[in-house]
């Protein structure tokens, strides 16, 4: 059951990462990447901070923090 939830939490980080970037979404496959990526990003960056979220919208903030940083860091060496 982990697993879904999961797979749901990254593919709504990446689809609201999407839209505070884009203004959309990257579509279902590139939401969900874009969610786990970010979901991993988010609790490596939140740990280096020293916060912690717990639960479901705990999990979903720190993927979607972690997936616009993402994006940020794209961005930035594409532009490079």
């Amino acid at each position: 059951m982990a697993w879904i939830w999961f797979i749901v939490i990254g593919a709504v980080a990446g689809w609201l990462a999407g839209l505070v970037t884009r203004g959309r979404g990257f579509g279902l496959i590139g939401d969900f990447v874009l969610g786990v990526i970010g979901a991993l990003t988010g609790g490596f960056l939140f740990r280096v901070v020293g916060l912690a979220a717990y639960g479901l919208i705990g999990s979903l903030i720190t993927a979607t923090v972690g997936a616009i940083v993402l994006l940020a860091l794209v961005r930035l060496v594409k532009s490079a």
